[in-house]
C-alpha cells in the first residue's frame, strides 16, 4: 500500500502564500508524476500542476507565473508554492502521484487533501 499525506494548507489573505508538501509512503519502488489538484465547492477536481520525473512540468494557466511546484524525489515529496494567492484559489488540494509499487505493477494514488482557503 502507499499513501500520500499532503500539508501546509490553512487561512491566508489575498496576496499572501503558502506552501504545500505532500509525502509519499509506503511499497514505493519508483514514482513517475506526481502532482496537484484541487477541488473548490460546487465545482470539478481540476489539475494545478504536475512534475515529471524528469523534472518536467506542467501548469494550468490559472496558476502560470503564481505557484511552482518542485520534488525531492530522496524523499518522496512533492510540493507546490503558492504565491500572489486570490480568493478564487479557495479550495481542497489534492496529491496525486502515479506510483510503481513494489509488486512491479503501476498505481495511481490520492491524498486525502488539504483545505487552502483565501479571504479578500
Amino acid at each position: 500500500q502507499v499513501q500520500l499525506v499532503e500539508s501546509g494548507g490553512g487561512l491566508v489573505q489575498a496576496g499572501g502564500s503558502l506552501r504545500l508538501s505532500c509525502e509519499a509512503s509506503g511499497s514505493i519502488f519508483s514514482i513517475n508524476a506526481m502532482g496537484w489538484y484541487r477541488q473548490a465547492p460546487g465545482k470539478q477536481r481540476e489539475l494545478v500542476a504536475k512534475i515529471i520525473s524528469g523534472d518536467s512540468t506542467n501548469y494550468a494557466d490559472f496558476v502560470k507565473g503564481r505557484f511552482t511546484i518542485s520534488r525531492d524525489n530522496a524523499k518522496n515529496t512533492v510540493y507546490l508554492q503558492m504565491n500572489s494567492l486570490k480568493p478564487e484559489d479557495t479550495a481542497v488540494y489534492y496529491c496525486n502521484a502515479g506510483v510503481i509499487v513494489t509488486g512491479g505493477y503501476g498505481m495511481d494514488y490520492w491524498g486525502k487533501g488539504t483545505l487552502v482557503t483565501v479571504s479578500s
